[in-house]
């Protein structure tokens, strides 16, 4: 299993244990970018020390700050905003080039939905 796959797996366990996922912000607001597909997306962490990582780490976000959003709240408005606007949901990020999984904002909730510890 590759790191991004442990991470997006990560990403749900965490997320749904803490109640919360981390979205990071700058004063124009949360951030996306394009993958190599051409795809935009959003980036979300499941711990503030994941998103914190990457904002001390990666210089293209260092004047970001990690910002928690309840879960419901995420899964009841986020995602269904995102989807509704074409963007992907990057989950857990990581790494110099902050790479990782992009999925649908309605793969992501199939996820939380399909989760059994």
């Amino acid at each position: 299993m590759s790191i991004s796959a442990i991470n997006a797996d990560a990403f749900v366990t965490e997320a749904l244990e803490a109640l919360k996922v981390w979205g990071i912000r700058d004063s124009a607001g949360f951030p996306t970018s394009t993958n190599a597909s051409g795809e935009i997306a959003m980036p979300f962490w499941s711990s503030e020390a994941r998103a914190k990582r990457v904002v001390e780490t990666v210089n293209a976000y260092k004047n970001f700050e990690p910002v928690p959003i309840e879960l419901t709240t995420f899964a009841e408005k986020w995602l269904p905003g995102m989807q509704k606007d074409g963007l992907l949901c990057g989950l857990n990020w990581s790494g110099e080039r902050v790479t990782g999984y992009d999925l649908a904002p309605s793969d992501v909730l199939a996820k939380f939905m399909a989760y059994r510890p």
